[in-house]
């Protein structure tokens, strides 16, 4: 029964954690409470003598189980799917393991006070972490938790979605000590009702701080008219028909005709909407460019951004990268880049090569210990293997236009301090372009979006979204959502839009609560290791 019960304070935090989660439950509030029977868990489990790994790990695999079993959803063998969706699954679940599990020694050695400390900076420590290195995968940052209740986070100008998990996890701490010691609390009414009051406060003041910068944020009006398509083309039986795609071109094109104005000044179509990949040191001469350009000869306003496959030739082995690939035949290098593209009336064509690549679709992780497993990587159309990148970000600028656009392409919008980068360099206006069409009518293309919400807050710009299909829309520098379409229908949306080139503290500082969090990790991990040492060495 004791085994059950621990099991049982694992799976109800798997479960309130998932209820918690954007287009899973959407009960953020949840979040306040989710991870007190995970602590209620390790506090038996340090009075009992028993390990805590697995019991703990319990917890986490139903939490991502829960909110990502959207992955199984690719059209691919069942092998691949159930191969994918369960090592995504199972390695992050044993990612946030590894960090309960480290809070539980520092408490063990060091001390209470310094393994609840422990908690919060290691948990903040690992969540940036997970944002560097070639496993990343932050879907699970716990300052997401609120990306549909951005009325509660308008601070995350100031602190990014860290802020967000610092506020969940002390909250949740700060609970499990005022329950698990209330018997002793009780008999002391002025520190129980200061402790109450604390936490309660701890999550009211920043909720009504957001409604009040909510009410009272207003945007310059500085607008520019924004045409967005989503194209709906089934990115399985058609989108990398490459004998088509000239006439998905001209689809899309026709689709948008039907919205432009004359006021109109920009076009966004979606991710690898051109999929055959195009030359670009040819671009111009292709037949795509062209159609382009002689619908630009008939809106000489508008500028056309869009997503594209692209290839880069080099004449030299020392010019080549670590993707380049080798053609024997022509003896030459090349890379593959997933590309969105600027075309107006000028002759200045304008790329950016997608940067933070899709873990077993664009790019295979530390590709000398698994380059094994690439038989199970996903082909979702287009070029498998590992696609370029570019070491800095490129923003988008036009003749006679003050917009200056971040063209953030599909995965990159889940990170904060990456689409500050394109703020460093001077956008004023974001334009997320996205396939979506991947994981069928799921909860994933529904989180993809909010998290873009995020973004627009940290960042206080606005966001123009095309998706081939899922969610398209415009979402303002508060976060709010405006004309979202539908899945698997074709649309084009207009809307004015306004241009920000005010930087905001996060923007301006980055992700600094996860750095100092690194750094006292650092320290706190070194004490636990010496500690747990000068233990032995007094037992021996």
């Amino acid at each position: 029964m004791k085994k059950l019960h621990l099991l049982g304070l694992s799976a109800l935090s798997g479960i309130l954690l998932s209820i918690s989660w954007p287009s899973i439950g959407d009960f953020p509030f949840v979040l306040f409470v989710a991870l007190v029977p995970m602590l209620f868990l390790e506090n038996e489990i340090a009075r009992s003598g028993k390990r805590l790994f697995w019991y703990s790990y319990l917890g986490f695999v139903i939490w991502n189980f829960a909110t990502s079993w959207w992955i199984y959803c690719v059209s691919e063998p069942l092998a691949t799917k159930f191969f994918t969706a369960g090592m995504a699954i199972l390695c992050n679940a044993l990612f946030m393991n590894c960090i309960f599990w480290l809070f539980h020694k520092t408490k063990k050695h060091v001390g209470a006070k310094q393994g609840y400390t422990g908690l919060v900076i290691y948990w903040i420590s690992w969540e940036w972490f997970h944002m560097q290195w070639d496993l990343s995968w932050p879907w699970f940052t716990l300052g997401n938790g609120f990306a549909n209740e951005v009325k509660w986070i308008q601070w995350y100008e100031y602190t990014g979605v860290f802020g967000g998990s610092l506020w969940v996890l002390l909250s949740n701490i700060l609970l499990f000590y005022l329950l698990k010691n209330y018997q002793r609390l009780k008999k002391k009414k002025k520190v129980f009702v200061w402790l109450v009051a604390a936490h309660i406060d701890l999550i009211l003041f920043p909720i009504f701080f957001s409604w009040w910068a909510y009410g009272t944020y207003e945007e310059k009006v500085n607008p520019i008219n924004v045409v967005v398509v989503q194209p709906n083309i089934d990115p399985y039986n058609a989108k990398f028909n490459y004998k088509e795609s000239g006439n998905q071109l001209l689809e899309m094109l026709n689709l948008a005709e039907g919205t432009i104005t004359d006021s109109t000044d920009y076009v966004v179509f979606p991710e690898t909407a051109i999929a055959r990949s195009l030359w670009e040191d040819k671009i111009e001469k292709s037949m795509p460019y062209g159609v382009m350009k002689d619908f630009i000869d008939k809106h000489p306003k508008i500028k056309i951004v869009i997503g594209i496959s692209s290839i880069k030739f080099y004449d030299e082995e020392s010019e080549s990268t670590e993707t380049s690939r080798y053609n024997e035949k022509g003896n030459y290098w090349y890379d593959h880049f997933n590309t969105a593209m600027q075309v107006d009336n000028s002759d200045n064509t304008q790329l950016y090569h997608k940067s933070k690549l899709v873990i077993g679709v664009e790019r295979m992780p530390y590709p000398a210990l698994f380059g094994f497993l690439e038989k199970f990587a996903i082909d979702l159309g287009g070029t498998t293997g590992s696609l370029g990148t570019q070491k800095e970000r490129a923003v988008f600028k036009a003749e006679n236009s003050l917009a200056k656009i971040a063209p953030v392409i599909c995965y990159e919008s889940i990170y904060g301090e990456f689409v500050n980068e394109y703020i460093h360099k001077g956008a004023n206006v974001i334009f997320i372009i996205t396939n979506d069409g991947w994981w069928d009518d799921s909860p994933g293309y529904h989180q993809h979006m909010a998290y873009a919400r995020l973004r627009a807050i940290e960042s206080r710009r606005s966001i123009a979204r095309s998706a081939n299909t899922g969610i398209s829309c415009f979402i303002n520098q508060r976060g709010d959502v405006f004309l979202p379409t539908e899945w698997w229908v074709p649309a084009a949306i207009s809307q004015n839009i306004n241009l920000n080139d005010e930087v905001t503290f996060y923007t301006a500082n980055g992700d600094y609560i996860a750095r100092i969090s690194g750094f006292v990790s650092i320290l706190l991990i070194l004490l636990t290791i010496v500690r747990k040492k000068s233990k032995k060495e007094l037992l021996t």
